[in-house]
């Protein structure tokens, strides 16, 4: 049943007009054509989504909000880096990452931080 519904991941954001910034000037997502004051949904094909909701008084979560799926997760990094965002890097029990990706059984990711403090990810399938 929910398998063929639209999907929304949202996004709580202190600042709208800052994140708005980031995610369509240095992520390149493209917002939907509904202005909202209290949020910002961005959507390419309709059946998902990305949401960011303003919310001043939200605490910075610890835990990923958001995954990109991407081809290339390496040269999707070089891009991002090259539009200033900041690569973590992880050295932790069963996490660790080499040039800001970690490897794990079928998948490679890399995370970063968008303009209010979530945690974003990027990540690769490999098997």
């Amino acid at each position: 049943m929910l398998s063929t519904t639209r999907l929304v991941a949202i996004v709580p954001v202190r600042d709208l007009d800052r994140a708005r910034n980031f995610y369509e000037q240095t992520l390149g997502l493209s917002p939907g054509d509904a202005p909202d004051p209290e949020g910002v949904l961005f959507s390419d094909d309709g059946h998902t989504g990305l949401q960011l909701l303003l919310r001043p008084d939200a605490p910075v979560s610890e835990l990923t909000q958001a995954s990109f799926e991407v081809p290339d997760v390496e040269a999707a990094v070089r891009e991002l880096e090259g539009r200033g965002v900041r690569f973590e890097d992880y050295d932790l029990p069963g996490l660790r990452t080499v040039d800001h990706v970690a490897t794990a059984e079928g998948m490679r990711a890399a995370w970063f931080t968008d303009s209010e403090g979530n945690i974003l990810c990027l990540h690769q399938r490999t098997g």
